[in-house]
């Protein structure tokens, strides 16, 4: 059998000597190397962004859906979108374990596992798409995906349903980074507070801000506002348009009396709402943007533009501990629970 570097650069087709994310393409022959592991796909969850554009471009229609998204994995061997940029994550079976891993890892064939790194460097063969969940940004297939050494995973819950351990999964990062940033007595602005990861973020910054923060959830359509009423994390519901920066900036300025944000988080999956954030956020304060919908470029320029001193992260979607935490909040919330299983199952 042969033998793979631990970080896939083995199965990178175009640009040689790249990484299996930024590559072009990738190989997905479904032959694996000696310290990969194959996984027999059941369900893709589609990053938020990159469904968005989907679904935007080919007008919501199942059938163009399925055709784009084959078509990205035939051009790639990865499901890599290349208007967004960003993948998204799988459910599935391991099938088989190269010998150089296996006495290294927990795993055995036939445990039911969530891969916890993107689409984008996954090598992926899907045979057929079965199911659309448009509602729910995931795909159903028949397929095999690869697994390199340095990947990480989580084997899925047994007292959960797959398809909500799978949603929670896929934005973990985004909670465990909140639960690292906010302090007590911080105001948090959370962009996109009403969607999958906004809610959850929204649970832990109520958690860490304590009864002397603020948390202002700002989100644009009417089921949002709703969820983000309905679950009462939030001090201050904003229904508004997070594009339109200047609106955004008034309103944070109202209702913190003029001192603005001390950190703002970025959930939402569409483009052009960098510059709401950084206005809304005082001098010395923070962004992170877990958006895979954000020009970096944007928001650097930008802040130089409006003169802020902020420190901005960028979305990693990888923090320790990140899935335990994830999953936890559905233990420690029930109305969550109930939120998200009414979503997501």
């Amino acid at each position: 059998m042969k033998k793979g570097c631990r970080f896939g650069t083995h199965r990178v087709l175009e640009p040689k000597g790249v990484l299996p994310q930024p590559a072009w393409k990738v190989d997905n022959d479904m032959e694996i190397f000696d310290n990969e592991i194959l996984i027999d796909v059941r369900t893709l969850n589609i990053d938020s962004a990159s469904f968005t554009q989907i679904k935007k471009e080919t007008g919501g229609n199942e059938g163009k859906i399925k055709e784009t998204i084959l078509d990205i994995v035939a051009k790639r061997g990865k499901h890599h979108n290349p208007v967004t940029g960003s993948g998204g994550m799988l459910i599935g079976t391991i099938e088989k374990i190269g010998p150089s891993l296996a006495e290294k890892i927990p795993l055995q064939v036939g445990d039911k596992i969530a891969t916890l790194v993107s689409l984008s460097l996954t090598p992926l063969r899907i045979d057929e798409i079965l199911v659309v969940h448009q509602a729910k940004d995931q795909v159903d297939i028949k397929g095999k995906a690869i697994l390199f050494e340095s990947g990480l995973y989580a084997k899925l819950p047994q007292d959960l349903p797959e398809n909500l351990a799978l949603a929670m999964l896929d934005v973990a990062g985004a909670p465990a980074q909140t639960a690292k940033l906010v302090k007590p007595g911080d105001r948090v602005l959370i962009i996109g507070a009403g969607g999958k990861s906004g809610m959850l973020c929204a649970y832990e910054a109520k958690k860490r801000a304590g009864v002397s923060g603020q948390v202002i959830g700002l989100d644009y359509d009417d089921n949002s506002v709703r969820r983000m009423r309905e679950l009462g994390h939030v001090d201050e519901v904003i229904q508004g348009d997070a594009t339109n920066a200047v609106a955004v900036y008034q309103t944070v300025e109202k209702v913190t009396a003029g001192e603005m944000a001390d950190l703002t988080i970025n959930c939402v999956n569409v483009p052009n709402t960098e510059m709401a954030a950084i206005l809304a956020t005082r001098n010395r304060g923070m962004v992170y943007f877990f958006s895979m919908a954000t020009s970096f470029t944007a928001a650097a320029l930008g802040a130089e533009g409006v003169g802020k001193d902020i420190t901005m992260i960028v979305g990693n979607g990888y923090t320790k501990d990140h899935a335990e935490i994830a999953l936890s909040i559905l233990k420690e919330s029930p109305a969550i629970f109930q939120m998200m299983e009414k979503l997501y199952t």
